[in-house]
């Protein structure tokens, strides 16, 4: 512990220049995220070509109508364009809230309300709190009218959305409440691990943020979920006793097996598992199972299976413990530094000892051109996790010695081109785009993996014979 300590402290001592260098921030934030929203326009601009091809990938061709490549065309300009907007458009509310001084106005209005309650400026924690809600409001306010547009222009015209006026609203009230239930007490325990740590809080706000993360994992799914969907015991039949017999062959620690009523808000289809080490919870969509043969499903929840088989969970758990590190490392240098929050605009009294939350708000905004290389490399991890997971499926035959599951991989990819056609998912990718945007290899990436994989299999298979 000495030692992390040491070389903390050594390069607070090269960062020391931000406590006394009358650095013009907010210019910097300014001109590096306008740098990312614009290359991030640029990817769209270099992807919305693609939008006019006239035919899908020859590898595709056999799975896709005229039809259906044609609403997919569709759907993805449709999406390029709403995204080019609103990235810009939310980049620029961000500017006009940096520009006009709205982070210390919130402050102001943070202290402001407490005083009302007999709170003084010595409440810091509480001053805080209030200060992230009046921020939170400020901030996504302009965007409610994007959310608007997706839901019940864009998705609505290309058929998914199901979503209701009134479902929305309850949505998003609901969002509000439980987000109000939630911050204020993560807010303090966060704030105070600060107080009570001092300058040698890294491992110990590292250690407070992962148990939280589990402790999400546990809430989530059986108090907060429900809110929004219902969850239901997959039904007897085929598909249950496929799942059930796959997850006992491969020693899965499954507890309980869910549909969800994805339907209720959407036509999109997909499966995922949750839970502790010891106790895991599979959760289908019901638009997967109505879309899709029970064999088919199976074959994706065996590529979900191979996730958890080969720990990626834990495995990007662990990258993203490494990640934070990196950034708490940095963070002392910025929390003692009144010169920071005077480039923000924060009143002398405020930066002479800046408060706590602010300093780290800053800081986040400082670093978030750096977040988005950060970005492109867990993408590349992530894929590479998909991979692993798509050839875990094709070789389940050999791995269980289990005949009945040599064409794992045909159906793995008859689900895939599925979901792609339910889901009008673009088939036509730029590289760059792709990279930057996407966790999951594109189709035409994954049938021709899957082929290698399958290929492998079958001469692994005849060797053992």
């Amino acid at each position: 512990m000495d030692l992390m300590h040491s070389q903390l402290a050594s390069i607070q001592r090269h960062l020391a220049f931000v406590a006394v260098e009358p650095i013009d921030w907010k210019t910097y934030v300014q001109a590096f995220s306008w740098v990312v929203c614009l290359f991030e326009s640029y990817l769209l601009l270099r992807q919305y070509p693609l939008y006019s091809k006239p035919a899908p990938p020859a590898a595709l061709a056999a799975h896709f109508t005229d039809e259906v490549f044609t609403k997919s065309q569709a759907y993805g300009r449709d999406k390029a364009k709403f995204s080019l907007f609103a990235g810009l458009y939310k980049q620029t509310i961000d500017s006009l809230l940096l520009h006009y001084g709205v982070y210390p106005w919130a402050w102001a209005v943070g202290g402001r309300a407490i005083g009302k309650f007999g709170y003084g400026p010595e409440y810091e924690i509480v001053q805080s709190i209030a200060f992230v809600f009046v921020l939170f409001f400020v901030s996504s306010l302009p965007t409610i009218p994007l959310s608007v547009y997706s839901t019940f222009v864009l998705e609505e015209k290309h058929g998914f959305n199901k979503i209701t006026p009134g479902l929305f609203v309850a949505d998003l009230l609901k969002g509000w409440a439980i987000g109000s239930v939630i911050a204020p007490p993560f807010i303090a325990a966060f704030l105070y691990v600060f107080k009570w740590a001092g300058d040698r809080f890294v491992p110990w706000l590292m250690a407070f943020l992962l148990a939280f993360q589990l402790i999400m994992v546990v809430i989530y799914p059986t108090l907060i979920q429900p809110l929004f969907n219902k969850l239901s015991p997959l039904a007897e039949g085929e598909l249950r006793t496929r799942i059930e017999a796959l997850a006992s062959k491969l020693r899965f620690p499954l507890t309980h097996l869910y549909e969800i009523d994805g339907s209720k808000r959407s036509s999109h289809s997909n499966a995922y598992f949750y839970g502790l080490p010891w106790s895991k919870h599979i959760v289908i969509f019901d638009t997967l199972i109505k879309e899709s043969r029970p064999d088919e499903v199976e074959a994706v929840l065996a590529h979900e299976l191979g996730h958890w088989y080969y720990l990626h969970p834990t495995k990007l758990l662990l990258v993203s413990q490494v990640h934070l590190f990196a950034i708490l490392a940095l963070f002392p240098a910025f929390l003692h530094a009144p010169q920071v929050l005077r480039a923000f605009d924060f009143p002398a009294d405020v930066s002479a000892q800046p408060p706590t939350i602010v300093a780290f708000l800053l800081f986040q905004m400082i670093i978030s051109p750096l977040e988005a290389i950060v970005g492109i490399g867990m993408n590349a991890v992530s894929r590479r996790f998909e991979f692993q997971a798509d050839r875990f499926a094709c070789e389940l035959q050999h791995m269980l010695k289990a005949e009945e599951m040599a064409d794992m991989g045909d159906r793995l990819g008859r689900a895939l081109v599925t979901l792609h056609v339910k889901n009008l998912s673009t088939v036509w990718v730029d590289w760059l785009y792709s990279a930057y945007h996407h966790s999951h290899p594109t189709l035409t990436e994954r049938l021709r993996a899957l082929e290698g994989f399958r290929s492998a299999s079958a001469s692994a298979a005849k060797k053992e014979l």
